[in-house]
């Protein structure tokens, strides 16, 4: 493929010549004749399917039917079946989940909000928080896993609407190679094999390669690209033997033309009224595909790397004890148009209509870099205490993530006025020198005239976590289980300032000497316990509630500013308590059709306690409350032999329902939200080689303000697939997503924008598997 050969090598020709190997021998394998012998093993692994009957998270210590919690999987056959190459992508599969935009910190990536809390940093993979800001891929992931509801005992500090963790692939028994070819519109290309080889005696090696290439559906040579390598290898010692080590490595580097949205119809910050004329919130009517970015100055450059130590030893047949260390390295690199409406320059004063030329390509910029590294200890099993049977994670777990924050430094020495307001020409038809552009026809290759230095490492922030749990599954007989755990976790965080820097906004900013220290220091327990009743083998009926809290500086200095010790809008945010939330909810799982699905059903209340607000531009305080009420549906499975269902509906119904610094938004529905949505996918085998498939994702208007003037209204969308089998090993697949050209709104921002999803586009991959 033609970018392939534009981009660095990442991938070596070491790495090659062993996919090289695999393939060989796998295709080798398949095409010889083995005699059976009796010592021969055989390695049989269950058939594809949308239902997942077993979490891969061990802190899951019970079979998901018997699990009192409300737990989405999505599946490998799901995000083959849809071809996800993101997160993002996937989580759209699970109702209930809206994703959120931003300005600075995480604008671009991972801002999934779960039951309507920010789940930015409840994100794991394999049970290792992951909380950096980046765009996550699914090349090396065998399956998602949404857990639903207040759950910091599993996880630590966060998780107030639920959490998400990314089960990695790592070496397997058996040898296999598998991959796919796709190509499409708007310059869709994107390779992905995944190989691996068992080398006996208990040796086995994987590793998973990725290359992709493709423009936003909808905006042409024009608009957003996404470009995107990776590598994931592994290797696993002691297989089917008492003491396993696996070691295993990720690396992803991005290099992105990010989307810039489009603002709202009613500027954010003007008292003047007639910016109001016609504007009900929604984003402005210009034509679909609109992209305000430009392409000769916007970058977005990420490179993200994990490595894993993994050992276990079985003590016995019914204890392991483990441990995981991991060592990650996170850069996030961007310098993205944000189209300002601050100034209302796209709207006419006098008549409150839109200018023909008037979006200000104001620029926002960081430049972060983390490093962190952590430590799990468990052990897990099972033990009999009289008539009760336990299954348990008794565990202990560290980690110490230090990020450094900067930017970059803009200057343009032919426009006089790079910010400012209307009567100093910061938006203006004259002279604009590619910083205004048309509100209808923006042009995204204006030259570049100004000049661009990196300003590294303003700020510095070290956050060190220690956490304590203790999980259990007691059977009091085969109907009743009872399910309890609790975890306390210990939080220190300290930030830097190494340069001199503000806190707050406009008028009411401060400024912070350079050397300046703020620290937040903090110790906290979650605790959950559930009941389940289990009228037959297959069927439970089930009552649980569970905390979480989530301290002052959770992300690390990356992410979310307002969860960050001493930015956002006040220095003196260290001083405060940790945010407290707690789930009460009551639900039933039952697997059908002789257990080839299952039908969940839940309904719930998520409240949360002491929430951050801001009192004025420079004073925060634990005053805030708020409530999401709602039930949820789900479906997940073969109905028959030939025809599968993935299908959900979530209702949530929530309120703001105490505030301090806006009072007039008590009272109103809480931001990154849609009160209600659904998913459905399904396929039919309509000919032993011909598989069709269809689906839609539906979804209410989702406030972006707890203003509740900000919003993107709802929409549906359809996709289809169609797979053909060529022989046992190899098909064709094409997949057409947005079949009608929906125009709708991904994401909601709390302020300037939203962010336009893609257009309809369509893949043709031909996948294989030996």
């Amino acid at each position: 493929m033609a970018f392939i050969k534009t981009r660095k090598k990442i991938v070596s020709s070491a790495i090659a010549s062993s996919l090289s190997a695999i393939a060989a021998n796998a295709i080798a394998q398949e095409q010889t004749t083995q005699l059976p012998t009796i010592n021969q093993e055989v390695v049989a692994e269950k058939a594809p399917s949308l239902k997942v009957d077993k979490s891969a998270n061990t802190k899951f210590v019970a079979p998901l039917l018997d699990t009192p919690k409300s737990v989405s999987v999505i599946s490998k056959q799901l995000m083959e079946d849809t071809q996800v190459t993101t997160l993002s992508d996937a989580l759209r599969n699970v109702p209930g989940i809206t994703l959120g935009a931003g300005e600075g910190g995480n604008p671009n990536g991972d801002r999934p909000f779960i039951r309507g809390y920010t789940s930015e940093n409840s994100i794991y993979v394999d049970g290792v928080r992951g909380g950096t800001s980046q765009n996550r891929e699914m090349f090396a992931i065998e399956q998602v896993e949404v857990t639903k509801g207040s759950a910091s005992t599993l996880g630590g500090g966060g998780s107030v609407g639920g959490s998400i963790n990314m089960i990695s692939k790592v070496a397997k028994k058996g040898d296999s190679l598998e991959g796919s070819v796709g190509a499409g519109t708007d310059d869709y290309q994107r390779i992905t094999l995944d190989g691996n080889k068992d080398f006996g005696n208990g040796i086995a090696a994987r590793v998973a390669v990725m290359g992709h290439h493709n423009n936003k559906a909808g905006q042409g040579d024009d608009g957003a690209e996404y470009k995107r390598a990776g590598i994931a290898p592994s290797i696993t010692f002691g297989l089917d033997t008492p003491t396993r080590a696996t070691l295993s490595y990720y690396y992803l580097k991005t290099d992105d033309l990010p989307d810039s949205g489009v603002p709202y119809n009613n500027p954010f910050g003007s008292t003047n009224p007639n910016f109001n004329l016609n504007g009900n919130g929604k984003p402005i009517d210009v034509p679909q595909g609109v992209y305000y970015g430009w392409k000769d100055r916007d970058f977005q450059k990420q490179e993200n790397q994990i490595g894993t130590i993994k050992l276990e030893h079985d003590l016995t047949d019914d204890l392991t004890i483990s441990n995981v260390t991991t060592y990650s390295k996170s850069k996030n690199d961007y310098l993205w148009t944000q189209p300002d409406d601050s100034q209302g320059n796209f709207i006419d004063t006098t008549t409150g209509q839109l200018k023909d030329k008037g979006i200000w390509r104001r620029a926002n910029s960081r430049i972060t870099d983390s490093n962190t590294w952590g430590d799990q200890l468990y052990l897990a099993g099972k033990f009999n205490t009289g008539s009760l049977s336990h299954r348990f994670n008794l565990g202990a777990e560290y980690s110490n993530q230090e990020t450094d924050v900067g930017g970059y430094d803009i200057t343009d020495p032919n426009t006089a006025q790079i910010g400012g307001s209307i009567a100093s020409g910061a938006c203006t038809i004259t002279n604009p020198n590619g910083w205004c552009t048309s509100t209808n026809n923006p042009n995204s290759k204006d030259a570049w005239l100004g000049s661009i230095a990196a300003n590294k490492a303003k700020t510095t922030q070290t956050t060190k976590t220690t956490g304590i749990y203790f999980i259990d599954n007691i059977e009091i007989n085969p109907q009743w289980l009872l399910d309890l755990g609790a975890r306390w976790d210990k939080f220190d965080t300290e930030l830097l300032y190494n340069k001199e820097g503000t806190s707050g906004r406009g008028a009411s900013a401060v400024k912070i000497p350079a050397g300046t220290k703020y620290e937040s220091n903090t110790d906290f327990w979650s605790w959950n316990a559930g009941l389940t009743f289990k009228p037959t083998e297959n069927g439970a009926i089930y009552a649980s509630y569970a905390t979480s809290a989530s301290p002052v500086g959770i992300n690390a200095g990356d992410g979310d500013g307002n969860d960050s010790i001493g930015s956002g809008n006040s220095a003196s945010i260290n001083d405060l308590d940790p945010e407290k939330a707690r789930t009460y909810e009551i639900g039933t799982k039952w697997d059908i059709f002789n257990k080839r699905a299952n039908v969940t059903a839940a309904i719930f209340r998520t409240e949360k306690q002491n929430t951050r607000v801001a009192i004025d531009a420079n004073t925060s305080a634990n005053v805030g409350e708020s409530k999401v009420d709602g039930f949820e549906l789900g479906l997940n499975g073969n109905i028959t032999d030939k025809w599968a269902v993935a299908a959900g509906y979530s209702y949530l119904d929530s309120e703001l329902t105490e505030v301090a610094y806006n009072s007039s938004d008590k009272g109103n529905k809480l931001p990154q939200m849609a009160k209600n949505s659904a998913t459905l996918w399904t396929t039919y085998k309509v000919l032993p080689q011909l598989t069709i498939g269809g689906g839609a994702i539906a979804s209410d208007k989702v406030y972006g303000n707890t203003a509740n003037t900000k919003f993107v209204p709802g929409y549906v969308r359809y996709d289809a697939m169609a797979r053909y089998e060529i022989d046992k090993n190899v098909n064709l697949q094409l997949n057409v997503n947005n079949l009608s050209d929906k125009r709708y709104f991904s994401k909601a921002y709390s302020s300037h924008y939203a962010a336009e999803a893609e257009g309809r586009s369509a893949v043709l991959s031909l996948n294989f598997k030996y």
